[in-house]
């Protein structure tokens, strides 16, 4: 199986995910993208209670397409979500074919060196970078390359929607219509989520 991992906090899920990872589908062919929600995300803010919330709102973002996949490997543990402890129970779970892909956009790759067992984490994937930033300059990657990172960056044009502006949306009343699968707006509205 060709295999490509889409792991976040997804704090909420919105439809950029979405439209990278039927992107990665339609272009490069692969079989299933696994998006897995971080129960314990360790480089971000995150509220606990809010934790199975944002795993039923994946679900309900991805209902009806055979190509994606929802693991709830990182609730399983109950502990903090670190992406290389994740990819290896991949490995023991699925037969992959090649190596595992990861979906990463530009912001959080340029953090990828201080992540847990990033340098063993860099032997098992090869990461699929979304450009998430205006007037982006790939030589600023440059050196994770020539330390051996494997990558390559998906021409998709940058789609300016953020988990944090969607929360901040919601705290001051406005609609996210458009932003969001219409199945999570319901159920932000109907478990008064992001309101605080």
């Amino acid at each position: 199986m060709k295999l490509c991992v889409f792991q976040g906090t997804f704090n909420p899920i919105h439809n950029a995910h979405l439209g990278a990872a039927k992107y990665i589908i339609e272009k490069l062919h692969y079989d299933k993208v696994i998006f897995i929600p971080a129960f314990r995300p360790p480089h971000k803010d995150y509220k606990e209670s809010y934790s199975i919330h944002r795993l039923n709102m994946v679900k309900l973002a991805v209902e009806g397409n055979s190509h994606f996949i929802v693991s709830d490997i990182e609730f399983k543990r109950c502990d903090t979500s670190y992406t290389y402890t994740t990819i290896c129970e991949l490995y023991n779970t699925f037969s992959v074919e090649g190596k595992i892909k990861f979906i990463i956009g530009t912001d959080a790759f340029k953090r990828i060196e201080s992540w847990y067992k990033a340098d063993e984490l860099k032997k098992l994937v090869d990461f699929i970078v979304f450009i998430r930033e205006n007037n982006f300059n790939p030589e600023e990657f440059r050196n994770l390359k020539e330390k051996g990172y494997s990558f390559e960056f998906m021409p998709m044009e940058f789609n300016d929607i953020s988990s944090t502006e969607i929360r901040e949306r919601i705290k001051e009343g406005r609609s996210v219509t458009g932003l969001v699968p219409e199945k999570v707006e319901e159920y932000i509205k109907e478990n008064e989520l992001y309101k605080d």
